[in-house]
């Protein structure tokens, strides 16, 4: 992992036309039966739905993902996780729309962390529409050892009190399978059990963490369905898995809302804020 410098500032650009069938998948998936209809805004977090790598079946990595090396950093670590994002939502991202996705690497870096190394890189997004600025996004991702057999979970972090909403939903293998097709995602620990336990460790299929923030600001947007979103950022905090309920909660904290997904337990696993 050693000359994880020489990327920073890496880039990349694709273009895409914005079709109408993944976001229709994403909300039969939702159980929202609103059609995508062609120069209906894209919701906050529908852009993941495009750009997807688009990587030869022979060059997928044992995991699913691609083949490390080329644009990301050739990190060997064996669990890659996406851990956080800020998004600013400049103009509405439309259905139909032909988009520019220039991408950047902005900061890569290794650490000792409690259980061992960890390699946090850092990418920045710019989506375009005719030279305009739409969205842009930072993503930072992490990479990680397996942990050992006998190694204890992180302590939970308990989830705020005070939500002025509370809804229930329990992602299930359907719902997992689904989100992974509309986003082209073939990383095996959200559909391959037995690689999820025996490879990765997981106790069992591990609910996406794009998912999880997209069922908390969707509830978010039932709630609040007048707010306009400026601005969206969220963390992952610990995973959950397939059949455990999650209860996507929010309140107002001054100058916008500050949102959060919680377990059965009241440990959070998502926690994310919304800025108008």
């Amino acid at each position: 992992m050693q000359g994880l410098d020489a990327w920073i500032g890496r880039t990349e650009t694709a273009t895409a036309r914005l079709d109408g069938w993944p976001l229709s998948g994403l909300r039969a998936a939702l159980d929202d039966p609103r059609p995508a209809e062609e120069g209906a805004a894209l919701p906050p977090t529908a852009h993941w739905l495009y750009f997807q790598p688009l990587a030869p079946q022979s060059r997928l990595g044992e995991d699913g993902h691609p083949e490390r090396g080329g644009f990301l950093p050739p990190i060997e670590l064996p669990r890659r996780m996406w851990a956080a994002s800020e998004m600013t939502y400049h103009r509405p991202l439309c259905v139909g729309d032909l988009v520019e996705k220039r991408s950047r690497i902005a900061g890569a870096n290794i650490k000792q962390g409690r259980t061992g190394a960890l390699a946090f890189v850092t990418v920045e997004h710019a989506y375009l529409a005719g030279g305009m600025l739409l969205l842009s996004e930072k993503q930072t991702l992490v990479y990680r050892d397996a942990p050992a057999p006998d190694e204890p979970p992180p302590p939970p972090q308990p989830a705020p009190e005070g939500a002025l909403w509370s809804h229930a939903v329990t992602p299930d293998t359907r719902m997992l399978f689904r989100y992974s097709a509309v986003t082209f995602n073939a990383h095996r620990i959200h559909y391959d059990d037995p690689y999820a336990r025996q490879v990765e460790g997981y106790p069992g299929l591990v609910v996406h963490g794009q998912l999880t923030a997209t069922l908390l600001l969707d509830a978010f947007m039932r709630e609040k369905p007048a707010t306009r979103i400026g601005g969206f950022s969220f963390r992952a905090m610990r995973p959950t898995f397939a059949g455990m309920a999650i209860h996507l909660e929010g309140a107002p904290d001054g100058e916008g809302f500050r949102l959060w997904a919680r377990g059965a337990d009241g440990a959070i696993i998502v926690e994310g804020r919304v800025q108008p």
